[in-house]
């Protein structure tokens, strides 16, 4: 925020929608807030950060899902605000590579590392950007996932579940696993050689 605030611009980090002051543009960043019209009225654009190439992929944990698809490659969209939901026009997109072994903490510093290049781009390029409407079938919308997506399988091998290991918050949504009339919990970390 830092290298914005020096260019002229004064970004406010903001966690309720009842602290929206307004300005030229308001980015959404994992916002679980509806924002009305009475808010977006206060906003030059609206802007939504999605980690999906889309239209495919429209909707909750697209990149997780992604990944667990067999993907390592990630496209993150900078889209209008709009409904339904992830259809607004596209201002810009990035992509980042995952090399196979990055668990989630490692995963989300790449995509946030991508949302602040998107973000910075479209501050710096405010004036010029041509929104493009979204084009082709976005297909089924993600669904958002659940304490019950990080069941794993005690019957399958590890590297059978290991995108899935990848991908689990340990502490709030940890993977687990039913056996023998039992639950146990698994996490992951990485050693350091």
């Amino acid at each position: 925020m830092a290298e914005i605030s020096s260019k002229g611009h004064f970004p406010a980090l903001v966690y309720d929608k009842a602290e929206l002051c307004g300005g030229d543009i308001l980015f959404l960043v994992s916002c679980g807030q509806m924002i009305r019209d009475t808010e977006r009225e206060k906003y030059k654009a609206i802007l939504v950060l999605h980690a999906s190439d889309l239209p495919k992929g429209r909707g909750w944990s697209p990149y997780i899902w992604a990944i667990l698809g067999g993907q390592n490659q990630i496209t993150v969209s900078l889209l209008e605000a709009s409904e339904p939901v992830d259809s607004g026009d596209i201002w810009l997109k990035t992509t980042f590579a995952l090399e196979g072994h990055e668990l989630l903490p490692e995963i989300n510093e790449k995509l946030f590392a991508a949302e602040l290049s998107l973000m910075t781009q479209a501050v710096e390029q405010f004036e010029s950007i041509v929104p493009v409407p979204q084009q082709g079938d976005p297909g089924p919308y993600m669904t958002k996932r659940s304490p019950a997506d990080s069941q794993l399988d005690p019957l399958k091998t590890i590297a059978e579940q290991f995108d899935l290991l990848r991908v689990v918050d340990s502490e709030r949504y940890p993977a687990f696993f039913d056996y023998r009339g039992t639950r146990y919990l698994v996490k992951i970390e990485k050693v350091k050689k």
